[in-house]
């Protein structure tokens, strides 16, 4: 999924069901109000903020609580997300514009603070999207990005790069070192399932002065490497398109069962942390899960007789 293409079409349908079953198990509550304070608030009535991959406005919500949601602009490729924030009451007064991360439609110097929340998986070029992050927010100002952590248990992270990408932690440091931050502070967050500490990270850093990321100037993209058309004309375009949607998307999705399934056992594992009671969509995906597991092992016996 780490292409536009393949994103675009991924949330078309992840739209659906993402506040409902997505966010509750991997990008909690608390986990974003932990993320956000990270952040300077301290003149909130004043500060301009964009948030970018905005999505269905989960983060918002909670920026909102900070700054005045007329102060807010939320920026995603997805317009199927976007109609899902701008439907919440919280948000009414935001604006939201169609836009590209890593080619944000805005002036140099605008915002007094930048977000991103689970955005970063899916840019081509993670260092040029950080690079517009500290071009669009002013002198002194503040970007915060938060993201995945390359998972360690070997399955999680096989089907995690299968999926899209999980930063290894180094590389978030990385990127805002190189963009040209300072000052740069940084918390993990977890759902309480996650048995590790390190399974996202919250990175904060401060624009030292105006103007474009020095690290902008020159530097060679590897955007034209992960974005360019494949070869193949119109038909071997689009196969490859689908194919990777697919794939990507089936990787994806393996990632609810196996959440729930920590999430129910949590205890039994002895895992501390805030626990939330599953929602009906939840308590509805286990329950297929259940029964399909119950098939197979009817069918196994069934055969063995």
């Amino acid at each position: 999924m780490q292409h536009k293409r393949e994103a675009f079409w991924f949330y078309r349908y992840l739209s659906n069901f993402y506040d409902k079953l997505v966010n509750p198990l991997f990008w909690t509550e608390s986990m974003r109000e932990k993320a956000l304070d990270v952040v300077d608030w301290s003149d909130g009535e004043n500060l301009r903020v964009v948030d970018v991959g905005s999505g269905t406005g989960f983060t918002t919500q909670g920026i909102v609580r900070r700054v005045p949601a007329k102060n807010v602009v939320c920026v995603d490729q997805s317009p199927q997300q976007m109609e899902r924030a701008m439907v919440k009451a919280d948000l009414e007064r935001c604006r939201f514009r169609l836009g590209d991360a890593e080619n944000l439609p805005f002036d140099d110097d605008t915002f007094d603070r930048y977000v991103s929340a689970g955005s970063i998986e899916y840019w081509p070029d993670p260092q040029r999207g950080i690079n517009e992050a500290y071009r669009v927010i002013k002198e002194g100002g503040q970007a915060l990005m938060i993201g995945p952590i390359e998972p360690v248990n070997p399955i999680s992270k096989f089907i995690a790069s299968t999926w899209m990408l999980f930063p290894p932690e180094n590389d978030y440091h990385l990127y805002f070192h190189n963009a040209g931050f300072t000052d740069v502070d940084w918390t993990y967050v977890r759902p309480h399932w996650q048995e590790n500490e390190r399974y996202g990270i919250a990175i904060v850093g401060t624009k030292p002065a105006p103007g474009t990321s020095p690290n902008a100037e020159g530097r060679r993209s590897r955007q034209a490497l992960v974005s360019a058309e494949p070869g193949g004309g119109w038909l071997g375009r689009n196969l490859l398109l689908t194919g990777r949607v697919v794939l990507g998307s089936a990787a994806g999705f393996l990632f609810i069962p196996m959440a729930l399934l920590a999430h129910v056992s949590a205890p039994l594992r002895g895992v501390e942390g805030d626990i939330q009671p599953l929602n009906k969509e939840q308590k509805l995906v286990l329950g297929l899960i259940g029964g399909a597991v119950t098939l197979l092992l009817l069918r196994a016996l069934t055969r063995r007789r």
